[in-house]
């Protein structure tokens, strides 16, 4: 696995795991769904997210919750966009997740660093909006069917070697098309077509998914399958959702999307002195 992701402006080091903030700019998020519709609140709200660490802002203008309805591109647009124009000025990669290609192709001419596409780039002409910029960095997420339907009928049998081989064929396409490794990331889409006991088998099975050879995204914050296994509605998830996300770390994801910035750059910080502490105890053992 590269130890860069490559994106528009930032070649992002991935040796220390990157914390991507989410700034939904939605009124039906499943999670914060209203709290940051407004430019005014969402510029806000990634402030606040860099100032508790955030190394990457992921903007989106559509929930993609289970059962969502889909946004048209000018409503989207419109929430997205003038986001995105004050958030290329904070010094930190921005993200747009996004999957219609015609925004994508507006954000990364205004300077949008990663596109990040719960279809993996299936739409039509959402490939070539990417394969047509020469750096920009793209994260491909495996979704089963759609949102509205996702959850109806979600996947049958081992979810593993199903969602790897989808990645991996969307993976070598992009590289067909020009786009260099290094700028690419997968994502197995925690929740998006899985059940519980499939998506825990993604975090279990973390190691199978490495081979690959891409950098791997985990977004586990506030999902439903943590209310599942704790009881808890979706406000309350925090402290699961920071365990799946160290959990997602330790097992070889480079970079986690979270709501709750601050406790999971905290979570991290102890488990990256627990990893320095472990090298240097390993490094002392093998003294003569």
């Amino acid at each position: 696995m590269s130890p860069i992701w490559q994106t528009t402006r930032f070649a992002i080091d991935l040796r220390r795991p990157q914390v991507m903030g989410i700034v939904n700019a939605t009124p039906d998020s499943f999670s914060d769904g209203g709290q940051h519709a407004d430019t005014a609140a969402a510029l806000r709200h990634c402030e606040q997210l860099l100032r508790e660490g955030a190394d990457i802002l992921d903007i989106g203008g559509e929930s993609t919750r289970p059962g969502s309805p889909a946004v048209p591109l000018e409503q989207e647009r419109e929430r997205v966009i003038p986001i995105l124009r004050e958030a290329v000025r904070l010094g930190v990669p921005v993200s747009v997740d996004t999957y219609k290609p015609q925004l994508m192709q507006e954000a990364l001419d205004l300077g949008a660093d990663i596109i990040n596409d719960i279809w993996a780039l299936r739409q039509p002409g959402a490939a070539q909006a990417v394969a047509a910029h020469p750096r920009c960095g793209v994260c491909l997420m495996h979704m089963h069917r759609d949102p509205q339907t996702m959850q109806v009928q979600p996947m049958q049998g081992d979810v593993v070697p199903q969602v790897l081989l989808f990645l991996q064929q969307q993976a070598f396409y992009m590289q067909a098309l020009g786009v260099d490794r290094h700028r690419i990331v997968l994502d197995p889409g925690i929740g998006f077509g899985k059940t519980v006991e499939q998506n825990f088998a993604l975090l279990a099975r973390q190691a199978e998914l490495l081979t690959s050879g891409h950098a791997w995204l985990a977004g586990w914050s506030r999902k439903s399958s943590l209310g599942a296994v704790t009881g808890l509605p979706v406000e309350q998830r925090l402290h699961a959702s920071v365990a799946a996300a160290v959990l997602a770390v330790e097992r070889g994801a480079r970079i986690v999307r979270v709501h709750d910035v601050a406790a999971t750059v905290q979570a991290l910080a102890v488990w990256r002195a627990m990893q320095a502490a472990q090298a240097t105890t390993t490094s002392t053992e093998g003294t003569p």
